[in-house]
């Protein structure tokens, strides 16, 4: 088990499935799946469209450890449906964070000074395009029902995001990701709200080429959403740089990692807004223009440096946390 655990730390996060993520990022021989194939949990709508179901509805939820800290994990694989939220999917991914909290609740009525490095967390490894058209009623409650979790879980349960896969995370799940208290991504991580593809279907290609890759990821991709603030940490593209990104988060005091969230108080909302106005301002044609008034005078040389060279580098907007 040992030996197996450990070749999946020098696998690429990229290229990896949602349950290979979910047990990497926990300590080895920890992770317990729950509500896994066995259970034979599946969509009840797709079939009704003549589509192919997934046991385990595309989504690995499961509880293990990293160090004395209890990880409650929950691991979206983009290759079902794109990794959308149905039904199954979404109760899956809503309930793996109630448990976290109901944990917390329990842990501290039987300790009253629950030691910070015992405090329950919640990991999501996002990969999705958002709400699965098929059962899409379903798949927004569970957008609704997850925001609701997040704040039953702040001042108790820090939620980290984590965005390595192919597909990205975009469309309602990119609200969700942006409300969780800290992102870590990789240069091959994308986020957004709408996805290159629907940009380009609704707005012409001249508007947005999702087919030039190198567009894609200078506005969605992980360099700069961390220029920008969305994400926290930006790490190389293995299982075991997410675990240790995620160990350098689970480090912090409750207090600290509160501090690294992008969103949720009005300090953050008024500098979000005064950057905002400084960029109208130079009416950036493309995002090197965005990094440039950031201070990299040499913002194309960013594109293709090597991550540690541009995180040695490489200056932020004011705002970014």
């Amino acid at each position: 088990m040992s030996s197996d655990w450990e070749t999946l730390q020098n696998r690429s996060f990229l290229e990896s499935n949602a349950r290979a993520r979910a047990i990497g990022l926990a300590d080895p021989g920890t992770f317990t799946e729950l509500a896994g194939p066995r259970c034979r949990l599946s969509s009840p709508h797709l079939p009704l469209l003549g589509e192919a179901v997934e046991f385990d509805d595309g989504i690995v939820t499961g509880v293990g450890r990293h160090g004395s800290r209890p990880l409650f994990i929950a691991s979206q694989e983009g290759r079902f449906v794109g990794g959308s939220v149905g039904e199954v999917h979404g109760a899956k991914l809503v309930n793996i964070v109630r448990m976290a909290h109901q944990a917390y609740d329990r842990m501290l009525a039987e300790t009253p000074e629950l030691p910070e490095e015992r405090r329950p967390a919640v990991v999501i490894s996002f990969e999705t395009g958002g709400v699965r058209l098929h059962e899409a009623n379903a798949g927004l409650l569970a957008h609704a029902e997850l925001m609701d979790q997040f704040q039953d879980c702040k001042g108790k349960v820090p939620v980290i995001g984590i965005i390595g896969g192919r597909v990205g995370c975009f469309g309602g799940m990119g609200f969700v990701a942006a409300a969780t208290d800290a992102i870590i991504m990789s240069p091959f991580g994308r986020l957004g709200l709408t996805g290159p593809e629907v940009i380009e279907e609704e707005m012409g290609k001249d508007e947005f080429d999702a087919s030039d890759r190198a567009l894609v990821y200078r506005v969605t991709g992980g360099k700069h959403k961390y220029i920008m603030g969305d994400c926290n940490l930006l790490v190389e593209d293995t299982i075991a740089a997410f675990r240790q990104g995620l160990g350098k988060v689970l480090a912090m005091s409750y207090a600290e990692i509160d501090r690294l969230r992008r969103i949720g108080s009005l300090d953050k909302v008024k500098a979000q807004l005064r950057t905002l106005a400084a960029l109208v301002e130079i009416a950036p044609r493309d995002s090197r223009d965005v990094w440039t008034f950031a201070g990299n005078p040499a913002a194309e040389t960013l594109v293709d440096m090597k991550l540690d060279d541009f995180l040695r580098t490489v200056k932020r907007l004011e705002n970014a946390s």
